[in-house]
């Protein structure tokens, strides 16, 4: 069987070293270079055509994220970064995300030889779902517009924007689902190429779309930024989850990184639970933990989710999220990163309507208008 091919990239000696011999350990795969910055990373690529690189995103010469987009433009290969979790690391991590690295790793500030010792199965993982994913060309980035005088360009951007960082209003106008919003809930579950397809589904939904509860596989220490990256994005409302807080229509709730979020009843409000707990699908949080409560809690009233990443969390709650009355949507193969959750969703009878990734929040939206309609006709 052939081995995957890495190459390491980080300006810290030990870090390459690490890293390679992490690699090195793994029956299937081998470090076949390591660079200190992305020019000798260029050169190393070019001559030795890896599967696979891992980079480093604070480097000398030239960071990551720079030499990232350049290299997804010109010769689109599977990237896992290596980030440090610190507020600036999350930030950055998720601009890697969006530029089509596969997936991270959270590099530990200190202690940094036994961290990346006890991370070496996440390590090794990872590499081997990027060796398999699907991997997108960068597009071009669009020619600059001239400046307007006065700063037209500027102020018309600000006014076309679907939503504003810093908690600014939503301008755009609603879809007129009302009352059908506050009774009806979204959960969705990805992992592995879920934070920029989540985004993709939450910008196709207007600002009183019914409430979306989140679970993406990630780290603590990066959901926050996460979520508040979406909030300036979308037209709903996007925020990490804090347990006990009622659950709102036009609003989105991420699991925080590191504890399992589920959805309970308080009369006739839904409520969020954050909690602590053994990981469950080795994950935590949990897409299953999340789809549980949605069969139990939500019923009928549920739509699912299911989105890409690696392995078969949440396959069997969606199973009961559909026998309970949901209605179900998985990501088709074409789109997916990686097509593991949603096939294993989908061999488990779970899905109603496998789609595109574009075309999910349409179709969402669609069967809530066909579900308010009937409401509104009602005798």
């Amino acid at each position: 069987m052939a081995k995957t091919r890495v190459v390491v990239v980080d300006d810290s000696a030990l870090v390459r070293s690490l890293l390679s011999e992490i690699i090195n350990h793994q029956p299937d795969m081998e470090c076949i270079g390591a660079a200190a910055d992305p020019f000798a990373a260029r050169e190393m690529i070019r001559n030795l055509n890896p599967d696979v690189i891992t980079l480093d995103v604070e480097m000398p010469r030239m960071d990551g994220i720079d030499f990232l987009s350049k290299l997804m433009r010109l010769r689109p290969m599977p990237v896992v970064m290596v980030s440090t979790l610190t507020e600036r690391g999350a930030e950055v991590t998720l601009k890697a995300l969006e530029l089509g690295a596969i997936d991270f790793v959270a590099k530990p500030k200190i202690g940094i030889a036994d961290g990346l010792k006890q991370l070496g199965e996440e390590i090794t993982d990872k590499v081997r779902i990027a060796a398999k994913a699907h991997i997108k060309r960068l597009a071009q980035p669009a020619p600059a517009r001239p400046a307007a005088p006065g700063g037209a360009v500027a102020a018309v951007s600000a006014v076309a924007s679907p939503a504003v960082a810093g908690g600014a209003a939503r301008p755009a106008p609603s879809s007129g689902l009302g009352r059908i919003s506050t009774e009806k809930i979204i959960f969705i579950g990805a992992s592995t190429g879920g934070t920029e397809a989540t985004k993709e589904v939450l910008l196709g939904l207007p600002p009183d779309a019914p409430a979306v509860v989140i679970t993406q596989h990630m780290p603590p220490g990066f959901t926050r930024s996460y979520a508040a990256r979406l909030d300036g994005l979308c037209r709903i409302r996007v925020k990490e989850a804090v347990d006990g807080e009622r659950i709102l229509p036009g609003h989105a709730y991420i699991a925080p990184g590191g504890l399992h979020l589920s959805v309970e009843r308080s009369g006739a409000n839904y409520i969020a639970r954050v909690r602590d707990g053994e990981p469950v699908n080795r994950h935590k949080p949990s897409v299953e933990v999340l789809f549980e409560s949605a069969a139990r809690v939500a019923g009928p009233n549920a739509f699912g989710i299911m989105l890409t990443g690696m392995g078969a969390d949440g396959a069997k709650a969606m199973r009961m999220m559909r026998d309970a009355g949901a209605y179900n949507y998985c990501q088709d193969e074409a789109s997916c990163v990686v097509f593991g959750m949603p096939r294993e969703a989908i061999e488990a009878g779970a899905a109603h309507e496998v789609l595109p990734l574009t075309q999910i929040a349409p179709h969402l939206m669609d069967k809530l208008r066909q579900t308010h309609g009937a409401l509104l006709h009602r005798v």
